[in-house]
């Protein structure tokens, strides 16, 4: 990943410089302030697809103003996980702290020419064009225009500036506010495309008064949709789970997150939607994303990422997989058997919604007795027809049967049928008796695989003794 210094303009109202008109030059400005939301993250993600499908730059820019608020462990934070999204950028990260000097220098240009004023803290104009202390300045917003732009989301986009109030571009602490930052920055380092989300709209014309003030082009703009929740909300961090970090820690893929991404406000043309990321990135066109919110639909992530998952191959998926059978597993490290979670890997990859699934379909294993499930043990035992006649059954038979996938199931089913119960009421019982819970791997072809009948047989002897 590059680390190149900001290309353009030394002096305010200077060129932004040659090379951000020659070619796409796209940035991701993230602020330092909190973990990677799934919204910033498909920001990130639009930007890199179009930096990719273009042959574009992909500039990473930390927007890190906000001395109060801002964490380097945050920014730490925030570059793992676009690493481990696999969002490489071409240039940065840049930190918009260290351009305080060039901020500074544009707004003592405003003063200068009377396109902004000095203000008091109770808002009051001050006379004056020199940078104080205790003084913070505002733009002066003229009178009777409008500030039209075209958005390839949404279209023609126009605000009257009489419906706009004097905004502040330097704060009275000697910082610069997010817009001035955010204009100066953009017309430097020649960005030509602005594509963020859609709740930042309504500050593109107070964007846009400053890039014409500074005599520099205006970039493109692209306003995603707004990311929804189930009940066609907001997404928001108080109520729902929108934190990279956290979808990572529950073993979701970084290739199923970004595919995932990739369909909230945009498809393929093809309608393919679950596919490798560089096939994306040669059907994505920013002109494609619509304006219509977009859901965040948890269940169409968890199929995506269990296609994904499926899609492995062997050890690939055994290398992705080990975080969550190693140290931390719920069970004690030295009744792990390497061998025999190799052999259950055949029998639970297919199964498997996400990596963190993992540890609930084989630790019954490796657990001197499979875990208490209530709402399992109620449902397979305590709620359904015969419970306790079929374990008694299933002990009986399984006692003396041949050990092999194909004789326990039709033992067990040979039980079912003299108490009038389908296989799979038949085997309920017995499923939750061995291993705790009424979902998991085959459960036969578990038996055969990975038990040995005296252990099978002490299970269900443990469970007809407890029903």
């Amino acid at each position: 990943m590059a680390d190149a210094g900001p290309r353009g303009s030394d002096r305010p109202g200077g060129p932004a410089g040659n090379l951000g008109r020659v070619t796409s030059r796209v940035r991701f400005a993230p602020s330092p302030t909190g973990f990677l939301h799934v919204g910033s993250a498909r920001t990130a993600l639009f930007n890199w697809l179009h930096a990719r499908s273009v042959g574009g730059t992909f500039v990473l820019r930390i927007e890190d103003t906000d001395a109060e608020r801002n964490r380097s462990d945050l920014t730490d934070s925030l570059l793992a996980e676009l690493e481990w999204l696999g969002l490489d950028w071409d240039e940065g990260p840049y930190f918009q702290s260290e351009r305080r000097d060039r901020h500074r220098e544009v707004v003592e240009d405003l003063l200068g020419r009377g396109l902004a004023y000095l203000c008091d803290t109770e808002n009051s104009e001050v006379p004056g064009s020199v940078l104080a202390d205790g003084l913070a300045v505002r733009f002066r917003m003229p009178e009777g225009g409008t500030m039209a732009f075209e958005d390839i989301v949404r279209g023609e986009v126009s605000f009257a500036t009489d419906d706009l109030e004097d905004f502040v571009i330097w704060r009275s602490n000697g910082s610069p506010m997010f817009l001035l930052a955010n204009a100066v920055d953009d017309a430097d380092m020649g960005i030509t495309h602005a594509i963020r989300g859609e709740d930042l709209l309504s500050g593109v014309p107070k964007v846009l008064l400053l890039l014409d003030a500074m005599g520099v082009p205006r970039p493109t703009y692209a306003h995603l949709p707004l990311l929804v929740n189930e009940q066609r909300k907001k997404l928001s961090k108080r109520r729902d789970d929108v934190s990279i970090g956290d979808y990572r820690e529950r073993g979701y893929l970084p290739e199923a997150m970004v595919n995932y991404m990739a369909l909230l406000g945009w498809g393929p043309p093809d309608d393919v939607e679950i596919r490798p990321l560089d096939e994306i990135v040669d059907l994505f066109r920013i002109q494609d994303v619509n304006k219509a919110a977009a859901f965040f639909d948890l269940k169409k992530l968890e199929h995506v990422n269990a296609t994904h998952l499926r899609a492995l191959d062997r050890a690939d998926f055994i290398d992705r997989v080990a975080p969550w059978v190693g140290d931390d597993a719920p069970w004690p490290s030295e009744r792990f058997d390497a061998g025999l979670f190799s052999v259950m890997v055949d029998l639970v990859q297919e199964k498997l919604r996400t990596l963190g699934d993992i540890t609930k379909f084989v630790d019954f294993l490796f657990l001197e007795d499979p875990v208490d499930d209530p709402e399992s043990w109620e449902k397979a035992m305590v709620k359904a027809p015969l419970a306790a006649e079929m374990l008694d059954g299933a002990a009986a038979v399984l006692a003396g049967c041949a050990w092999d996938t194909a004789s326990l199931m039709a033992a067990v089913g040979e039980v079912g049928d003299s108490l009038s119960l389908k296989l799979g009421k038949a085997q309920a019982p017995v499923r939750v008796a061995v291993t705790g819970r009424t979902v998991g791997p085959p459960l036969f072809e578990t038996m055969a695989e990975c038990m040995d009948r005296d252990e099978v047989l002490r299970r269900i002897a443990r469970a007809r003794a407890r029903l």
